[in-house]
Order: C-alpha cells, then structure tokens, then sequence
C-alpha cells in the first residue's frame, strides 16, 4: 500500500511539473491565447472556453504539458492564431477538421513584417470574429461582436485624427497593424521577439530620432521589462506610458471588468496623451 501512495504521489508530480494544464470535454473550444478565447466567449457564453495560455505568460512562449495535448486532440474546435506565433502548439494541434488556423482563414490582408498582433487592428480582429462565429455556427452573435468593433475603430479614427505627433517609439516592434490602421509611424526599439537586445546603433538611432522629431513619450509594454524604454526615455528626457498588447489578462482583472475592449480604450488614451491629440470642438 505505501509503494502504491508513493507512485501515485509521483505521477501527480510529473503531471504538476509540467505546468498549468486545462481539462476539457468534447464540446470544449480551446483558444490558444486571450484575444481568441475573449471571442470564442463573447460569441458563446454557454460554451466552455479554455484558454492554453497561462496568466502572466508570453503567448509565444507556451509550452504544452501533456494533458494540454491531449485536450487539444479532444477539443471540439481549436482557435490558433498560426504562422508560427505559438510553434509548439501549433505543431502539437497538427491540421485536423477541428483546428482553425485563423491568419490563414479569416482572409486577413497580412503585412509583409512578419508582425503577428492583427488583433490590435479592430477591424482585421473583426474579420477574425466572423471566422469564428462560422465556425461556432453562431453568425448573428459574431455580428454584434464586429458592430462593437466597428465602433471602436470609429473612437481611434476621431480621436487620432488631430495630433502634434505621429510616431509611437515602442519597446518591441507589436503595433505594426494598429500604426497602419491610423497612420502612425510605428519606431521599434527591438524586432518582433520581445525578448531581443537592441545594438548599440539602433538604440543610438531611436534617440536620435526622438529628439529630432520631439517625440515626448517611450511606450512599453505590460508583461515585458520597461528596461528599454526607461533607457531611452532617460537620455532624451521622454517620459514611459504603457501600451498594451492585449496578450493576456489576469482572472483578477478580469474580475474587475478589463477586457479586450478597456484594454483598447486606455491604449488609446496613452496614444492621445503621448500624441498630443486634439479633438475637434462641436
């Protein structure tokens, strides 16, 4: 009997160790990371929603336990961002009638960078609501999803309309889609990895370029160091803001009501603030 305690014990450990794992039944739909998961659940409440990402984890970074592996196999239908955003899940989820790869589905038009944060543009995140309200068979649900969204670009446009400045300097090159979206000028410090260095030339090249076009604000981003943006923002007198991603969120702030749409509207009062945008008087 001690022998068999014992063994059990291990097996949990093993099971543990591997990390934060989902149990799911057939009629779970699993997203890969919070942006698809918010949708799947805005668009149906009553279906059970499984999130892989861990709170507080870089998406890009996901490992799967093994029972994260078998709930993917198991799932009724997969929500993956794909082209390599998150290479271990994709390759654990394979091809198969219930996995939908969303960057080649949701007939985005993709910019050449290789940036992947297409959610960070309320209307190409739109198109992906439709593919996933078609998939969950839920078109009506999926379309007041997309009229909100629809909504909030009209909030960007207006607000971003009229201001002093168009650069946004951000610590890692994430916001490619929403710059193209409003005609921003997106200045990166680092490349796509959030985790990369920048070299002495181009951190030497940012500086430069924020004290030639008086760029008053160095943006970072929530569940990266503000190491970088401090750097930068110390030898040009700047000041930091944060600009969020909108990777992840917490149960807690969930909690308290944050969501896709609070997360996007305090982007965009950094962005009108950092900007020095006006808007016009009625």
């Amino acid at each position: 009997m001690r022998l068999r305690i014992i063994l059990i014990l291990g097996v949990a450990f093993l099971l543990t160790a591997c990390g934060p794992s989902v149990q799911a039944g057939p009629d779970t739909v699993v997203a890969s990371f919070y942006p698809l998961a918010f949708a799947a659940k805005e668009i149906a409440p009553s279906a059970p929603v499984e999130n892989l990402t861990p709170p507080g984890a870089e998406p890009h970074d996901l490992e799967l336990s093994p029972i994260d592996a078998a709930t993917v196999r198991e799932a009724r239908l997969v929500l993956l961002l794909g082209h390599g955003f998150q290479p271990q899940l994709e390759d654990a989820s394979g091809n198969g009638d219930n996995v939908l790869h969303l960057l080649d589905t949701a007939g985005l038009d993709l910019l050449p960078n290789g940036d992947p944060h297409v959610w960070l543009d309320p209307l190409r995140y739109a198109k992906i609501v439709e593919r996933i309200g078609a998939a969950l068979g839920a078109e009506n649900a999926a379309s007041r999803l997309v009229a909100r969204l629809h909504d909030l670009d009209a909030e960007y446009r207006k607000s971003l309309a009229n201001c002093e400045r168009r650069e946004i300097v951000t610590s890692h090159e994430a916001f490619a889609y929403l710059a193209e979206r409003y005609g921003l000028e997106q200045v990166p410090i680092t490349g796509l990895s959030p985790e990369a260095e920048p070299q002495p030339a181009d951190l030497a090249h940012v500086v430069q370029l924020v004290e030639e076009r008086g760029v008053t604000t160095i943006y970072y981003e929530t569940l990266v160091s503000p190491r970088i943006a401090e750097t930068v923002a110390r030898e040009t007198g700047a000041n930091v803001a944060v600009l969020d991603p909108i990777e992840g969120l917490t149960p807690a702030e969930i909690a308290k009501g944050e969501d896709y749409f609070t997360r996007m509207r305090a982007n965009l009062r950094a962005l009108e603030e950092g900007l020095g945008c006006s808007q016009p008087s009625s």
